[in-house]
């Protein structure tokens, strides 16, 4: 079972800094409910919630409660630390996913739960599906994903993807501690106060 006592103090500053911006906080208040941020995908329709180590289906339900505007599927995560190990949003509509027969398993029970049409975009390297995907309003589609030193073959289908601002980010050092780029992302849609 995945302790989450040890992630108290970070739990405590992100709660702070989303008090800061006036955002609305659910906390889970079920002491056997566990829930990773990197088991929950987002798709701007719906969220696929990963079974994982780190989260439970107790987790799953109280995300649920929390966004009851958007349907929560859980997805069995068989290898890998979390969802996002293998799979994140590369844009909208767009699902980067490893090719591992796991992620590739994965993908087709999503598919399943889903009413919603996704394109895939399928990279050799599961690592490097863990991508963040950005819709800045001077830049437009931007996409942060691994380098070609850490995953070359992943990074040359990336470059397909002609309508993004594609700019690697190194996760060598974050791996070591089971990181990737979306661990170290808190993605807020809050326009700016003038």
């Amino acid at each position: 079972m995945f302790d989450n006592k040890s992630y108290i103090p970070q739990t405590e500053a992100m709660k702070k800094a989303l008090s800061e911006l006036n955002l609305k906080l659910v906390e889970m208040d079920d002491e056997m409910a566990t829930l990773d941020g990197g088991d929950v995908l987002f798709t701007g329709r719906e969220f696929f919630v990963g079974l994982s180590k780190r989260t439970n289906q107790r987790g799953a339900e109280i995300l649920a409660d929390a966004f009851k505007d958007y349907a929560v599927s859980t997805v069995p995560v068989q290898e890998g630390l979390h969802l996002k190990s293998f799979c994140s949003m590369a844009g909208p509509g767009l699902i980067a996913i490893g090719s591992s027969e796991s992620a590739q398993r994965a993908l087709k029970i999503m598919q399943q739960m889903s009413d919603h049409r996704y394109d895939k975009l399928t990279v050799p390297d599961d690592l490097a599906a863990n991508c963040v995907y950005m819709n800045l309003p001077s830049k437009g589609h931007v996409l942060l994903h691994c380098t070609p030193e850490e995953y070359p073959e992943s990074v040359k289908v990336f470059e397909k993807l002609k309508d993004h601002m594609l700019i690697p980010v190194s996760n060598s050092e974050k791996v070591k501690v089971d990181g990737a780029l979306t661990c170290c992302s808190v993605l807020i849609n809050k326009k700016a106060e003038i």
